[in-house]
C-alpha cells in the first residue's frame, strides 16, 4: 500500500518527510474505511498471517484510554500489555497513555473493534505516523515509496531469503500489495469522475494555439501537438496510472525563441515535465517547475516572442472583430460575379490538389490505436487451415469460393458452431473441423476500462523484463479478473498470449508456472483457446506433462481440458502424443515417488490425476481419440479412480467413461473392470453433477444385457427411481431418465420399477418438461408397458392421453418412442378405446406418411394391435352392455374409414 499512501491519497505536506497530515477530503476518508475493512477482516480471512510479527512497530498517539481493553490484555492506570508476545516476550500490543505500538495485524484487528466509533480517527493517526508502513512490517529492503519498485522488490528480496517465515512473509507481500492496487484503482475511479470537465477547456485551448501556429514570424508558436493520439472516453489523453495524479495530457509544443517543451497539464494547472527519454520515447512524468493556472499563462513566462506575438494576435482579433461589426455595403452585381467566380476557381484548385496529395497524406498522417486490427500470423494461419480443410474434403484441390451467405444465416451457422463445439455429450469423427466463431475485437473507440491498459502495460514488461520482472508481472496480471472477456482481450491484442507460450519454454518454473495460470483462466474464452492452438501451444504444453513438478503438470492438463473443447484442438494432442501422457498421470501409485510425508503426496497425486482426467475428459470427444485412449491403458486406471471418495476426482472419471462408453469396445472393457458397481454407489452421492454422469454413463452401457443385470444386483434401479422425483435439475433428470429407459428392456427390472412407483412417476413427466427428457421417459414407458400389469397402471394414471398428445409432434425421436408406446398400450382392448377415443388411431395413420423410415416403420408397428382389437371388437358388439357394443361398433367403423381412406389414396 505504499503508492497509494504517496500517490494516491491527498496529505497537507510533500509526502515523504513525515510532517504532513491527511487532508480531509472524501477521498481520504474513503481510502480509510477502505483499509479500516481490509485490516479488520485479516484475523478472519488469513489467521496465520496475522500471527506476523513486524520487523518495526507501528507507533502512534492514540486516544484510547486503558479501560478500554478487555481480555486478552494486562491492564494498569497508563498502560496495556497484550498477553500475546512474540518470541521474545515482547507484547504485541503495548500502550503507555497517549503512545501505542503494535507489532501484528491481529492485533491492529482487535484494536480498531476496540476503537469502535473512533477507528477512522485511529487510523488516520496511524498512517500519519507511519508514512511507510510496509517498511516497519516487512523490513527497510522492501520499501515501496518508489513508485516502480513496490512488487518488484517484495518478490526479488524474497525469493534470495531461506528463513522459516519467508513464506508467511510473502504472503503478506502479496496481501499488501493487494490491497494496493485495490486503492489506487479505487482513487482512479474517484479522480476521473473529479477531473471530467478540465479535458474539454484543455482541449479548446490547445486548438485555438494550432490555429495560429505554423511558419513566420507572425506566429505565436512553430507548433503544437500531443504526445499521444488516443483519447480516452473522459476527454485525457494520459495513460490511467497517470490519471491517478490529475494528469490530462502531455503536449509538446515548439516556440520561435526556445527549445521544444514538453508540457503536463493536469486539473490542477500546467507545468514543465522531464521531457522524453531518447533510449524509449517515454516521458520523464517529474515535475520541473511552477504550476500555472493555463497553457498561455505558461508559455508567455517561458516565451518572450509567444507572448509579444500573442498580444499582437489579441489586438489583431479585437479590429477585426470592430469591422466586422460595421454595416457593409452591399456589392455590385459585377463585383459579385467576379467574387463567384473566384470562388469556384478557388475551389476547384483546392479539389484537385486534395485528389493529388491524397495518398500522401494517407502515409504521413499518424495512426490512432486500432484494436480491431488482427495479427498477419493469425490471419496465415486461419487462411492456410481453410485451405487445409477445403483440400482434404475436396480431394487434395481446393474448393472453389461459394456465393455469399446471408447475414442471418451467417449468425444462424456461428451460434450453431459455438453450440455444438460445448455440447459434452458429442461423440463426433474428425473429419471436419468444427466451424470457428467470429473473432472478435475491441473496437477503438469502444469505451474500454482502465484494467485494459494496465494489462497492456504488464504485457510489456513480459517482453523486456528478466526473470523477477517476469515473474512480478505475471503475479501482478493474476490479481485483475481474468473471467473477464475485457482482461482476456487485452492479453490477446497486445501480443501477451506469444509472450505466455513462449514462456513455457523456458527453464524458469515460476516463469512456467505463472504463465499456465493465467492461460487456464483466459482459455475459458473461445477465442482464445483457438488463438492458442493457432499459436502452437498444445504442443509445449504436452510436453510439460513430463515435467518432474506435479504443479506443472496439473496446470498443463487443466489448461489442455479447457483448450481441447474442439477438433482440432483435441486432434492436435493426440498427434503430440498427449493422450498416452495424459494416461500416465492417471497411475497415482507411478507419480507418488517421494516416500516421505505420505499423506500430503498422496493428494498431490490424486490431484495430478484428476487434471489428468479432466483432460482426457475433453480429449475423449472424437472416436480416434477414444481409441488411443483405452490402447494406452486407460479403462484399468479410470476403473482404479472410480474406487476414490474425491467427489473432485469422480466427477472428471465418470465423465471421461461417460463418452468412451459410446463404443461396444469399452463396454466390453468396462464389464471386465467390474466399473458398473462403482457407478451405482456414486448414484447415491449428494453431488448432482456426478449423479449425471453416472446415469449417463449407466446409460451408454446398459444397451447390453449383462449391464442391466449387473445395474440391478447392485442396486441400482432404486437409487434411478428416486432421483426422478427431483425434476429441477433438467440435464440430469434427462440422464437419469435415458438410463430407466435402458434398464426398461429387461422384464425383471420393470418389475422392480413398478414396485418402486418410478412407473406412476413416469407417467407425470409426460408433459412440461423438454424433449430430451420426454424422448427418454416414452423410450421408457414403451419398454415397460410390454407387460399387461403396466399397461394397466399406465390407464390408470391416466397416461394414454398426453401419450396420444405427443403423436402430433416433429421431432423423430420422440415420435419413434411414442408410436412404440402407443402401439404397446393398444394390446389392452380398454387401452384401445382410449386411444380410439382420442383420436389416436388416426394420428398413427398419418404418420405413415412422414419421411423418416423410422417413424414410418414404428408407426406400422403401433397399427398392428389396433387392427388385431378389431377381431375383440366384433365379440364385444355381441355384449349385453350396451355402452359396449356402441363404443366397440364406433371403433370398427373407425378403423374401416381409415382404411378405406389410405386405399383411396394409393390408388386414385
Amino acid at each position: 500500500m505504499g503508492v497509494a499512501l504517496t500517490k494516491s491519497v491527498q496529505w497537507t505536506t510533500a509526502a515523504g518527510f513525515g510532517t504532513g497530515t491527511l487532508e480531509i477530503t472524501p477521498l481520504n476518508e474513503a481510502i480509510l474505511k477502505e483499509i479500516i475493512m481490509f485490516v479488520e477482516s485479516f484475523i478472519y480471512k488469513h489467521a496465520q498471517e496475522a500471527k506476523y510479527v513486524f520487523v518495526e512497530p507501528l507507533e502512534w498517539k492514540t486516544n484510547l484510554d486503558p479501560s478500554a481493553f478487555e481480555s486478552g490484555y494486562v491492564v494498569s492506570a497508563t498502560t496495556v500489555k497484550s498477553e500475546e508476545a512474540d518470541k521474545n516476550g515482547q507484547p504485541l500490543l503495548f500502550l503507555s497513555v497517549p503512545q501505542i505500538k503494535i507489532r501484528s495485524f491481529g492485533q491492529l484487528s482487535c484494536l480498531l473493534f476496540i476503537a469502535k466509533d473512533t477507528k477512522l480517527k485511529e487510523a488516520q493517526a496511524c498512517l500519519e505516523a507511519n508514512r511507510n508502513p510496509v517498511a516497519k512490517i516487512l523490513g527497510m529492503e522492501y520499501n515501496t515509496m518508489k513508485e516502480d519498485s513496490s512488487v518488484l522488490n517484495i518478490l526479488d528480496k524474497i525469493t534470495k531469503e531461506d528463513d522459516p517465515e519467508s513464506e508467511i512473509k510473502m504472503k503478506m507481500a502479496m496481501l499488501l500489495e493487494e490491497l494496493d492496487l485495490h486503492l489506487l484503482n479505487y482513487s482512479l475511479k474517484y479522480t476521473s469522475l473529479e477531473i471530467h470537465l478540465n479535458p474539454v477547456t484543455i482541449k479548446k485551448d490547445i486548438e485555438l494555439l494550432k490555429h495560429f501556429s505554423g511558419q513566420g514570424e507572425q506566429t505565436v508558436l512553430e507548433s503544437i501537438e500531443y504526445t499521444s493520439d488516443y483519447e480516452f472516453s473522459n476527454g485525457c489523453r494520459a495513460p490511467p496510472w497517470r490519471q491517478l495524479h490529475g494528469e490530462i495530457c502531455y503536449v509538446l509544443v515548439k516556440p520561435h525563441d526556445v527549445e521544444t517543451l514538453c508540457i503536463t497539464c493536469c486539473a490542477e494547472g500546467v507545468f514543465l515535465n522531464g521531457g522524453k527519454t531518447d533510449d524509449e520515447g517515454e516521458i520523464n512524468y517529474e515535475r520541473k517547475g511552477a504550476i500555472y493556472k493555463d497553457l498561455v499563462t505558461f508559455l508567455k513566462q517561458k516565451s518572450a516572442k509567444f507572448s509579444e506575438n500573442m498580444s499582437k494576435q489579441t489586438r489583431l482579433t479585437e479590429e477585426q472583430q470592430k469591422v466586422k461589426d460595421q454595416p457593409k455595403k452591399a456589392p455590385k452585381k459585377e463585383e459579385a460575379d467576379a467574387l463567384c467566380k473566384t470562388i469556384t476557381s478557388s475551389n476547384k484548385s483546392k479539389l484537385e490538389n486534395n485528389q493529388i496529395n491524397l495518398g500522401k497524406n494517407q502515409m504521413t498522417k499518424r495512426l490512432e490505436p486500432r484494436l480491431n486490427l488482427k495479427t498477419t500470423v493469425d490471419f496465415k494461419i486461419r487462411k492456410s487451415s481453410i485451405r487445409d480443410a477445403q483440400e482434404k474434403k475436396h480431394g487434395g484441390r481446393p474448393e472453389k469460393s461459394t456465393p455469399p451467405v446471408s447475414a442471418g444465416r451467417a449468425q444462424l451457422v456461428h451460434k450453431n458452431a459455438d453450440k455444438t463445439e460445448e455440447i459434452t455429450s458429442e461423440s463426433s469423427s474428425e473429419s471436419e473441423e468444427d466451424e470457428e466463431p467470429p473473432d472478435h475485437r475491441q473496437e477503438a473507440n469502444a469505451d474500454l476500462p482502465s484494467e485494459y491498459w494496465q494489462i497492456q502495460k504488464l504485457v510489456k514488461y513480459l517482453k523486456g523484463g528478466n526473470q523477477t520482472a517476469t515473474v512480478i508481472a505475471l503475479c501482478s496480471m493474476r490479481d485483475f479478473n481474468l473471467a473477464q472477456e475485457t482482461c482476456q482481450l487485452a492479453i490477446r491484442d497486445v501480443g501477451g498470449l506469444e509472450v505466455l507460450i513462449n514462456l513455457l519454454d523456458t527453464d524458469e518454473v515460476k516463469c512456467k508456472i505463472g504463465s499456465l495460470k493465467i492461460l487456464k483462466e483466459i482459455s475459458y474464452n473461445p477465442q482464445i483457446r483457438r488463438n492458442i492452438v493457432d499459436l502452437g501451444g498444445l504442443p509445449v504444453m504436452v510436453n510439460i506433462l513430463d515435467s518432474p513438478y506435479k504443479i506443472l503438470k496439473c496446470l498443463a492438463a487443466e489448461t489442455i481440458a479447457n483448450v481441447a473443447k474442439f477438433r482440432r484442438a483435441r486432434r492436435a494432442v493426440r498427434h503430440h502424443g498427449g493422450i498416452t501422457k495424459l494416461v500416465a498421470l492417471l497411475d497415482c501409485s507411478q507419480n507418488s515417488t517421494e516416500p516421505a510425508q505420505a499423506s500430503l503426496y498422496d493428494e498431490r497425486d490424486v490431484e495430478v490425476a484428476r487434471c489428468g482426467a479432466l483432460a482426457l475428459w475433453s480429449c475423449s470427444k472424437s472416436y480416434a481419440n477414444k481409441e488411443a485412449i483405452r490402447k494406452a491403458g486407460g479403462i484399468p486406471l479410470l476403473a482404479q479412480l472410480l474406487k476414490t471418495s474425491h467427489e473432485n476426482m469422480l466427477i472428471p472419471v465418470v465423465g471421461t467413461l461417460q463418452e468412451c462408453a459410446s463404443e461396444e469396445s469399452y463396454r466390453a472393457a468396462i464389464k471386465a473392470e467390474r466399473i458398473i458397481e462403482n457407478l451405482v454407489k456414486n448414484l447415491n452421492s449428494e453431488n448432482e453433477q456426478l449423479q449425471e454422469h453416472c446415469a449417463m454413463a449407466i446409460y451408454q452401457c446398459a444397451e447390453d444385457e449383462e449391464t442391466r443385470d449387473l445395474v440391478r444386483l447392485h442396486g441400482g434401479l432404486k437409487p434411478l427411481a428416486s432421483l426422478l422425483n427431483n425434476t429441477d435439475n433438467k440435464e440430469r433428470l434427462a440422464a437419469v431418465t435415458g438410463a430407466i429407459w435402458k434398464c426398461s428392456i429387461s422384464k425383471e427390472n420393470v418389475t422392480k420399477f413398478r414396485e418402486y412407483r418410478a412407473i406412476e412417476t413416469l407417467v407425470g413427466l409426460l408433459t412440461d418438461q423438454p424433449e430430451e427428457v420426454l424422448v427418454n421417459v416414452v423410450g421408457a414407458l414403451g419398454e415397460c408397458c410390454q407387460e399387461y400389469e403396466t399397461r394397466v397402471l399406465v390407464r390408470k394414471c391416466g397416461g394414454i392421453q398426453p401419450l396420444v398428445n405427443l403423436l402430433v409432434g416433429i421431432n423423430q425421436a420422440l415420435l419413434v418412442n411414442v408410436t412404440k408406446a402407443v402401439g404397446a398400450c393398444a394390446v389392452e382392448p380398454e387401452s384401445m378405446m382410449v386411444i380410439d377415443r382420442l383420436d389416436g388411431v388416426r394420428l398413427l395413420w398419418s404418420l405413415l406418411k412422414n419421411p423418416h423410415p423410422d417413424v414410418k416403420a414404428s408407426a406400422a408397428w403401433a397399427l398392428c394391435p389396433c387392427i388385431q382389437n378389431a377381431k375383440l371388437l366384433l365379440n364385444m358388439v355381441g355384449s349385453p352392455d350396451q355402452d359396449l357394443q356402441e363404443a366397440a361398433a364406433g371403433c370398427i367403423s373407425n378403423i374401416r374409414r381409415l382404411a378405406l381412406a389410405t386405399e383411396k389414396a394409393q390408388y386414385p
